[in-house]
């Protein structure tokens, strides 16, 4: 039986204890261990922070139960478990035994989900950037006046996009035309990302295309569409996701057995299981 009581932390006077079995958890420990839960809200953060020394109490309970022991391991960067996290593993590994993903489910995945599985469009592009301090509204309008008028200009005459980036351009590549060559996924920012999706090879942005950096004027002069991978490239990724959400799966359901029978103040385990164990 899992009592909870709620809510886990007051907003105000002292937060709620939190037990499991009987065993108390410090609420010193449980500031500690904040810092590896980020959020905005204090009280989340030690919200998440208690469920996750909660999850790991009643892991210790069971082992010891079960008489688990485990040396700790070191990985391949040479970083060693503690004996805690050993302990724990060994647990897991004996408890929670999951089937690994088969040909068939991993085939069935890929073609459920063929878009996810192929190369990332390419662009060659080349800007005209007119900086502009983001908290800088006189600068932004500005500069995105002096673009409009610029991509007016450009319209009559797309032939003096390389003179003109030359002379107006506060990037580097000015000095190349404002050519910033073949960009993919993540090369630029997200706006600059976003407009370049919309557009037509051979063309230029119809608006200034607002970033952090300023104001953009943007030609897009080739597109290079991604294409679809084979199966046999993608094969081994898809068998580790899919075992990846297996397991993180049954250990959901593990902990929320264990923390079916039993006994947990202050917090409350049946949402945050899977969240909380690694």
């Amino acid at each position: 039986m899992v009592v909870v009581t709620t809510p886990v932390r007051r907003r105000v006077g002292r937060p709620v204890p939190v037990s499991v079995n009987g065993v108390a958890i410090k609420s010193a420990d449980i500031a500690r261990e904040t810092q590896h839960h980020t959020s905005a809200d204090p009280d989340e953060a030690w919200n998440l922070a208690a469920r996750a020394l909660a999850i790991r109490e009643l892991l210790r309970q069971e082992a010891e139960r079960l008489g688990v022991e485990a040396q700790p391991i070191e990985d391949e960067e040479g970083r060693r478990e503690t004996p805690a996290e050993a302990r724990d593993r060994a647990l897991i590994e004996r408890e929670v035994v999951v089937p690994e993903a088969d040909d068939a489910a991993c085939q069935r995945y890929f073609e459920q989900n063929r878009r996810r599985f192929r190369t990332p469009d390419l662009y060659e592009v080349a800007h005209i950037l007119l900086p502009a301090a983001p908290g800088d509204a006189a600068a932004r309008k500005a500069a995105r006046d002096a673009a409009e008028v610029l991509i007016g200009e450009l319209r009559e005459r797309p032939a003096d996009f390389a003179a003109m980036a030359a002379r107006r351009s506060a990037c580097p590549s000015s000095v190349q035309g404002g050519n910033l060559g073949q960009i993919g996924p993540g090369q630029t920012v997200a706006e600059f990302e976003s407009a370049l999706r919309t557009m037509q090879p051979e063309t230029i942005h119809p608006q200034p295309v607002e970033t952090r950096y300023g104001l953009h004027i943007v030609r897009l002069e080739r597109r290079i569409d991604g294409r679809e991978l084979p199966y046999e490239a993608v094969r081994q990724r898809i068998a580790d996701y899919l075992d990846e959400a297996v397991h993180r799966r049954a250990l959901r359901q593990y902990v929320t057995m264990l923390a079916g029978r039993a006994v947990v103040t202050g917090v409350d385990l049946g949402s945050s299981a899977g969240q909380l164990v690694q």
